[in-house]
């Protein structure tokens, strides 16, 4: 990088942090949407009780500065050279704090936390949720109106914030207290972070995040005053919702040195969506992280989903509200990880040949690991874990065509377990599409980045964001003249759902 006669050097850049569920990352982006420096450090959860996952607030926040001055330092650049800065987050994992104080009452409580899971489970089978079930459905009969449709077959998940945070209300006194003070703040990773960055001055969060926690009306795109007041939540303590990029504030002077302007705050799976630039109607993104996440852009009203998919506000930029429909599944990474743990391969991108060298006519199942006979290798096992992720990926893929009826235009792929090339061709081979995987994994911080540039002026149009995309690689699927690979796949897959019936409900509690 050159240096001006005057000394003082004129290039400018965008800062974006994504707080992820296993690692904070930080990257420093140049023009060209390329990373100039880069910084990370590992989320490190707390498991206080079982089925109970939490993170300590005072950690996340100076694991927050430190990559922030890390990847600064790394691209050798200064902290004025900084233009704006974007946040991308996990979801639904949340704290409450004290309004005066800033002080949180309790630690983060994960989005992978099971600690509502009775009352989630009491709700879904209570008389009051099918009562609506039913008066939303008569509605939606005389209306034909599709928030009513939603509302009829609703049903409550332990990912989403409502009866996590329900929870809390009830078993944490001080909370409760608050609330009755007027001095309870509500927020997601996010809107934490803007009130620790602004010294309390903004209490916010934006859209997409807002959409991921499970109280918010995609429809009426605000807080559901209906859905708070059944579960007795205080809508005082919930932050406002701002555009997706908006100016929230400018850092604290006293945090990085200079006031840095906070240009986006982001979901990390609709970051992920915007750094892909999966902009048109029907593009899909999938995310394979910790879990495995579908998302595709449906356009500018909220999709109403009978089979599980969920409805997100993906980003509003101005005027401009685009929406995704989402399906996931839990435990991709997690598999993976598991596998590592016990020494069945130790780089997730070597598994290929592993998964390669096994036949293909041996049994596979997902983590039951059924169909074992004394031949069973390490090789094996392998593949039945890849397999698993692929055909899971078919299932979402399989449930996102039949609801939403929207013509798929590009799939692109991103995330750590995406680098490994039999679980990309399977999944092709099983879409029969074409499928893209990004050169850069680290999407929901380029989203993220991408969100905060336009805000400032950096990058000017979406368009101009198209041609910064640098695509990866392509796999296409393989077709045989006789087209038996794709029968003996869905000979496999049959297999697979079959031995996945098998493995649900083996586990009851005495």
């Amino acid at each position: 990088m050159g240096t001006p006669r005057n000394g003082i050097n004129k290039e400018r850049f965008i800062l974006s942090v994504d707080v992820g569920t296993t690692s904070i990352k930080c990257h420093v982006y140049d023009k060209k949407a390329e990373i100039r420096g880069s910084s990370c450090t590992e989320v490190v959860p707390l498991y206080p009780e079982e089925g109970h996952v939490e993170l300590d607030p005072d950690t996340l926040w100076k694991s927050f500065i430190s990559v922030v001055k890390g990847a600064v330092n790394d691209a050798g650049v200064q902290m004025h050279q900084i233009e704006a800065l974007g946040i991308s987050t996990q979801r639904a994992t949340f704290t409450t704090w004290n309004r005066a104080t800033g002080v949180p009452f309790h630690n983060f409580i994960s989005w992978q936390d099971q600690r509502a899971a009775d009352l989630v489970t009491s709700w879904n089978r209570s008389c009051t949720l099918k009562a609506i079930h039913g008066v939303m459905k008569v509605l939606h009969f005389v209306t034909r109106q599709k928030r009513s449709l939603a509302a009829s077959v609703i049903v409550f998940s332990t990912q989403h914030v409502t009866f996590r945070l329900v929870w809390v209300l009830k078993h944490y006194k001080q909370v409760a207290q608050a609330v009755a003070d007027g001095n309870c703040c509500f927020g997601t990773i996010d809107t934490w972070l803007l009130f620790k960055l602004t010294k309390g001055l903004v209490h916010a969060t934006d859209y997409s995040n807002a959409s991921s926690t499970g109280i918010f009306d995609s429809y009426q795109m605000c807080w559901s005053q209906l859905l708070c007041s059944l579960v007795s939540l205080p809508l005082s303590i919930f932050p406002k919702v701002e555009n997706t990029g908006h100016e929230f504030g400018s850092t604290d002077p006293s945090i990085f040195g200079i006031s840095i302007p906070i240009m986006s705050v982001m979901a990390d799976q609709q970051a992920a969506m915007f750094g892909e630039c999966c902009y048109s109607v029907g593009d899909v993104k999938i995310t394979m992280g910790t879990g495995t996440f579908m998302d595709i852009n449906t356009g500018s009203t909220p999709h109403t989903s009978v089979n599980g998919l969920y409805p997100l506000v993906g980003w509003k930029i101005g005027k401009e509200v685009m929406y995704l429909a989402e399906g996931n599944a839990a435990d991709t990474g997690t598999a993976i990880k598991w596998a590592q743990a016990l020494d069945l391969f130790s780089d997730v991108e070597h598994t290929s040949l592993m998964a390669y060298s096994a036949p293909l006519n041996d049994p596979k199942a997902c983590a039951s690991f059924m169909g074992l006979k004394p031949s069973t290798t390490k090789s094996h096992l392998v593949r039945a874990i890849l397999e698993s992720i692929a055909f899971r990926n078919k299932q979402l893929y399989e449930t996102m065509l039949r609801e939403t009826n929207i013509p798929v235009t590009k799939i692109r792929v991103d995330g750590g377990v995406s680098s490994n090339d039999f679980i990309m061709q399977l999944t092709a081979d099983l879409f029969d599409r074409k499928i893209e995987r990004c050169r850069n994994h680290e999407m929901s911080c380029l989203g993220a980045a991408f969100v905060a540039g336009l805000g400032v002026g950096y990058w000017q149009t979406c368009n101009e964001l198209k041609k910064l995309h640098s695509a990866g690689d392509v796999f296409c699927p393989k077709r045989a003249p006789s087209d038996s690979a794709a029968s003996e796949h869905a000979h496999d897959l049959q297999r697979w759902e079959r031995a996945l019936q098998r493995s649900m409900y083996w586990y009851k509690q005495p």
